[in-house]
């Protein structure tokens, strides 16, 4: 679809099961890392999007800002449901979950939200972030050689699966120096946005995640209808390296009473 600046927002939809659940993935992710989520969510309607900036979304938009994030979500969810739907992120998707929560309460029936808080982060970790997207020496001349390079971790395997093939190569679906515009903008604190939100909502941790156990319960104690779940032996892509986990607390939460 195509939203008021312009922009490209790819998303795929599982048909299924009203009312649909969408999900957002992290920053310099893509859809393609829920597809797993998506089918253990069946016999559910599941709507996986790209966030700008990334996978088959506009690479480069003119707006980073939080704003548009949330707008895009928003006409997603606008076309695709007449209902309130379960809406769902990872890391940056989750802070983009959030605030899509916040502004536009009508569209949001329940809320996950997996290694996500209410912001932050240094302009030196940005910083470091851009330069090691911009040290990979692209394009790979094959999937093999992106690996041997990236590593075998479960987040480096779902980049080099999503790796965009071209007539000299394969490149990542997202540019260093917007992924160092979108967490900038991230890392603004949004206590005001977390604590004004009503729908009931489930904060998952990893116990390997990034936050610690003071911002972890901070989190929660701000939070005005949010309950915790805790993921063992995981990572901050707790869906990637514990995925089983993952996909039972979220079904128990989408289809609790």
């Amino acid at each position: 679809m195509t939203v008021a600046d312009g922009s490209t927002i790819s998303y795929s939809v599982f048909d299924g099961e009203e009312p649909p659940v969408v999900i957002l993935h992290g920053l310099a992710g893509s859809s393609r890392e829920f597809v797993p989520t998506g089918r253990a969510l069946a016999p559910r309607k599941v709507i996986l999007v790209d966030q700008r900036g990334h996978g088959l979304s506009t690479r480069t938009p003119a707006d980073t800002t939080r704003a548009a994030f949330v707008e895009d979500v928003a006409s997603v969810i606008g076309t695709e449901s007449a209902a309130p739907v379960d809406l769902v992120g990872q890391s940056m998707g989750a802070h983009t979950a959030m605030l899509v929560a916040a502004a536009h309460p009508e569209l949001v029936r329940r809320l996950v939200l997996l290694e996500g808080n209410e912001g932050g982060g240094s302009a030196d970790d940005h910083a470091a972030l851009g330069d090691y997207f911009r040290s990979w020496e692209v394009p790979f001349t094959s999937r093999e050689g992106a690996r041997a390079a990236l590593g075998n971790g479960p987040l480096a395997r779902a980049w080099v699966a999503d790796l965009e093939p071209r007539d000299d190569g394969l490149y990542p679906r997202f540019d260093a120096d917007v992924m160092v515009q979108t967490i900038t903008e991230v890392a603004v604190p949004r206590w005001s946005e977390w604590e004004s939100i009503a729908a009931p909502t489930l904060v998952v941790y990893a116990d390997g995640g990034m936050f610690t156990e003071e911002q972890k319960l901070e989190f929660l104690r701000r939070g005005a209808n949010a309950t915790r779940a805790d993921l063992t032996g995981a990572s901050h892509d707790a869906h990637l390296d514990a995925f089983e986990q993952w996909a039972a607390v979220l079904r128990h939460f989408l289809t609790s009473r």
